[in-house]
């Protein structure tokens, strides 16, 4: 294993959003969108997003008596405010007039034409319509079950990204659908899958004309920004919600692939209402450029259906991915950035003393012999504090940052031995020759 922390414990079951087979338990607080585990109400966990199919015949008893506790709520108001109204209009009617309800001041409601008004220049409204015909549903069945995701048009002629976890439920011999926005249906087929940062590539088959979405730098993205969401959740295609970035680089991991390589990434987190379903979808700024692609949330899971949005939701930067879904869509083997250590949190080991001075950061456990890391004299214990300008609070914090890196890179890791602060400067390795990163 390198790069990445040793396989937690059990924990809570937070499978994919949409997914009725989950790969195993996520650590705490993170994993794909998915149906809540069996059992009583656990702590919040966040969840990755394919919706399930649904099930003919549901019904939603609970959503009747709270409509009709609002209207009943929405005529209390309406009722008083209208005394009220009729009590200062007879106070300040210099003219006298009847009192409101008598017949010769009788009004009633007006139809008039709703003029049809460009939307503004960065409105959601004008956003939505530039990305909707961009983004796309997708229903996928295998010998597993079945269920249903979002995707961002790439190509005219049908490439598409989303997210691994929603096409891989497809498996061997399963089956891939893909909706557009005018209602229009293909079959797809998978042309690349990256488990390590969630991402695959699917080509539509015998399409042509389709509108691609315009990608965005999320590299230019400020704390306190709108952003818009754009998927299908629960199965409802074309859906748009909006929010803001509430946080940048936050480390999301959310499981580990079948060699225990850890899938984190340095999300983008949002209170724009993400839900199942909603995996594989567009984050898009107010300029209508894709910055994100929509993957999991944090979410107060419940014992009774499926949890939903609590305002927590994570995307995927495109800044960090785009080279990794140009390498699928070329139909190479996708590269990452790694150091060639496993690290763990300070002091989380049994027995291990605390480091002086440190509070957090990423453990060195184990060097790769001849990896970057022990050609540059790191070595186990050693903490790492830093990576260039990235502060490092834990190992999913060191793992999510080295993969916004490209193999080759050169990068400053600052950490502590003993009591000193330390730096080296060293080029990234790649995963290209092995299976862990």
């Amino acid at each position: 294993m390198n790069d990445q922390p040793p396989t937690p414990p059990p924990g809570p079951q937070n499978p994919y959003f949409g997914s009725p087979d989950p790969q195993g338990p996520f650590p705490q607080g993170t994993g794909p969108l998915g149906p809540p585990p069996e059992g009583p109400p656990a702590a919040a966990t966040t969840q990755m997003f394919p919706e399930p199919a649904p099930q003919p015949g549901q019904r939603r008893p609970r959503r009747a008596g709270l409509a009709a506790a609002v209207v009943a709520t929405a005529l209390v108001v309406g009722g008083a405010a209208g005394v009220g109204g009729a009590a200062a209009w007879s106070a300040f009617d210099d003219e006298g007039s009847s009192s409101a309800g008598s017949p010769d001041t009788r009004t009633t409601s007006q139809v008039v034409d709703t003029p049809d008004t460009e939307a503004p220049a960065g409105s959601v409204e004008q956003v939505a319509a530039k990305v909707l015909p961009s983004v796309v549903k997708i229903d996928v069945s295998g010998a597993q079950g079945a269920g249903s995701g979002s995707g961002i048009i790439l190509s005219s002629d049908g490439e598409i990204l989303t997210n691994n976890h929603v096409v891989e439920l497809a498996g061997d011999g399963g089956s891939i659908s893909v909706s557009f926005n005018d209602g229009t249906t293909a079959k797809a087929e998978v042309l690349g899958t990256d488990p390590l940062t969630d991402t695959a590539v699917i080509k539509a088959q015998d399409v042509s004309g389709l509108t691609p979405a315009t990608i965005g730098k999320s590299g230019d993205l400020k704390v306190g920004e709108s952003v818009v969401a754009i998927g299908s959740p629960f199965g409802l295609d074309s859906t748009v919600t909006s929010g803001i970035v509430s946080a940048l680089d936050r480390p999301v991991d959310v499981g580990s692939d079948g060699q225990g390589n850890s899938t984190t990434y340095p999300a983008i987190q949002t209170d724009a209402a993400i839900n199942p379903g909603n995996s594989g979808g567009a984050l898009v700024d107010l300029d209508g450029n894709v910055v994100g692609i929509n993957s999991s949330i944090r979410t107060a899971s419940s014992s009774q259906g499926e949890a939903g949005s609590i305002g927590l939701g994570f995307a995927i930067p495109m800044d960090e991915v785009m080279p990794i879904v140009e390498q699928m869509r070329n139909g190479e083997t996708p590269t990452h950035a790694r150091l060639g250590i496993s690290v763990a949190p300070v002091a989380s080991q049994p027995g291990a003393q605390v480091t002086p001075d440190v509070s957090q950061g990423a453990e060195i456990q184990q060097v790769n012999t001849g990896s970057t890391a022990d050609n540059a004299g790191l070595a186990k214990g050693d903490v790492i504090t830093k990576v260039d300008d990235h502060l490092i609070s834990s190992a999913d914090s060191l793992v999510a940052t080295i993969r916004s890196y490209r193999p080759g890179d050169q990068v400053t890791v600052t950490y502590v031995r003993d009591g000193d602060t330390k730096t080296v400067t060293l080029k990234l390795d790649s995963d290209a020759q092995t299976s862990n990163s």
